[in-house]
């Protein structure tokens, strides 16, 4: 499996933890580093930070990618969007959750499956009443 992790870096206990609850073996993990420009339109940084990715249009297609997704909600929007384009679904991303420690420490605390959550909601769309 190949991570790219757009956050803090994962620890060895973050990648045990994945590893466990997905049943597959990191192969690689990409840490991209996302700083926006509030002040700059943000699809051209976009379209910067993907060009950091190296991965063919195969690998996109095929490979098994999870994604550690950055804390601004408007840069994962468009992430996900831009994401979705190239893999044909919406990858897995893992969700952290702090720990109640001093200092900080986090912990993985799901793996969300979006396109999971499309294929139920696509299918609620077509058995919800008229309205």
């Amino acid at each position: 499996m190949i991570i790219l992790n757009f956050a803090h870096p994962l620890t060895a206990e973050h990648r045990s933890q994945i590893e466990a609850l997905t049943g597959e073996t990191i192969e690689q993990v990409l840490n991209l580093a996302v700083h926006f420009d509030n002040a700059a339109p943000f699809l051209p940084q976009l379209e910067a930070l993907m060009a950091q990715i190296p991965l063919d249009a195969e690998t996109w297609q095929t490979a098994s990618i999870l994604v550690n997704p950055p804390s601004l909600n408007f840069i994962t929007a468009l992430l996900l969007a831009e994401l979705h384009g190239r893999m044909g679904y919406f990858p897995p991303i893992i969700r952290l959750r702090p720990l109640n420690t001093v200092p900080p420490r986090y912990e993985v605390a799901e793996i969300l499956n979006l396109n999971a959550v499309r294929e139920a909601a696509r299918a609620r769309r077509y058995s919800s009443p008229q309205g």
